[in-house]
């Protein structure tokens, strides 16, 4: 294989490999999502088992099983506080639940499907969902009433988020468009991409704001400058043109962006130079979801229906 292909690994000398700590084993169905707090302290992952299960990240063992939705769970969020979670099931609800009480406190009702994707904005004060009912809704946390419904798109929703300061939101959906809203008037700002195909399988902010990651059903990652519409760099290797899978940043050391992927593996590349740096290899099924610890080398990555387990890796200090 020739340098230019993506699939050759070259890390560069400082780069410090991770390794695998531990695989964590209870869900019983397939893990869609897996979360770090934003404190640190704290993992939820959400599984098609209906349960949420919080772990511990310093002892990685099971602190509490969270019950509750009637159907799967797709997706989880925290809010920025680390007092409060938000879950989207296929039993069109959300469930807001207390960290400090381990219950549920508010349970979200308004979409006609499966609730896919969800994530709190950045105060904490919003939460914004998207589902198969090809709506993005925006709730009140306080009240638990929706402010407003967006219908936003041809085909469900797979991914939702909020930029820092909460005033725009990005959503993508299978009808292959990835679209910028604005939270004040609901009203649609921009359109990244409208293609037919393939789809867009997820989309999210950058910690800083100005680009967003864009993930379509043809293997491929981009980023982009939303601003301008011009996408500025394509992460490749991995296969993803099933699932929705979530890609994510990593911050602590280094720049990288992390995915996982439907060979089982998980891919990191180099965020500005576009290079794999690494493929971790264990999982026996998708790995759907990965997260990075917000302070700590530390990667979580969630394997489907023929792994159901969560592994934790780790960089060497």
């Amino acid at each position: 294989m020739g340098s230019n292909n993506p699939n050759t690994i070259t890390p560069p000398p400082q780069y410090a490999p991770y390794r695998l700590r531990k695989t964590l084993s209870a869900h019983t169905s397939a893990v869609s999502c897996v979360k770090f707090s934003n404190s640190g302290k704290l993992l939820v992952s959400a599984s098609l088992d209906k349960t949420l299960i919080l772990w511990d990240t310093q002892t990685l063992t099971l602190l509490k099983t969270l019950t509750g939705h009637t159907e799967g769970i797709s997706d989880v969020a925290w809010s920025s506080d680390s007092h409060y979670i938000c879950s989207a099931s296929d039993d069109k609800t959300l469930r807001i639940w207390n960290i400090k009480d381990l219950e549920c406190v508010k349970t979200l009702r308004g979409h006609t499907g499966v609730v896919f994707c969800c994530n709190f904005s950045g105060g904490s004060e919003m939460i914004v969902s998207g589902g198969f009912d090809e709506t993005i809704r925006v709730w009140d946390v306080k009240t638990g009433k929706a402010s407003f419904v967006i219908k936003a798109h041809s085909l469900p929703v797979t991914s939702v988020h909020f930029n820092r300061d909460g005033s725009l939101i990005v959503s993508g959906s299978h009808d292959g468009s990835c679209k910028i809203w604005d939270v004040a008037t609901g009203t649609c700002l921009k359109t990244l991409i409208d293609d037919k195909v393939p789809g867009v399988s997820f989309t999210k902010f950058s910690p800083n704001g100005k680009f967003i990651l864009v993930a379509t059903l043809d293997d491929n990652l981009k980023l982009w400058n939303y601003s301008t519409g011009k996408f500025l760099k394509m992460y490749t290797g991995h296969v993803n043109k099933t699932y929705c899978i979530m890609p994510t940043f990593s911050v602590t050391n280094g720049k990288y962006i992390v995915s996982g992927s439907e060979d089982h593996c998980v891919y990191i590349w180099d965020l500005q130079g576009k290079n794999l740096l690494q493929k971790l290899e264990g999982h026996t099924d998708t790995v759907i979801s990965v997260n990075c610890h917000p302070t700590e080398n530390m990667i979580a990555s969630a394997g489907l229906m023929n792994d159901r387990t969560i592994r934790i890796w780790v960089q060497p200090n």
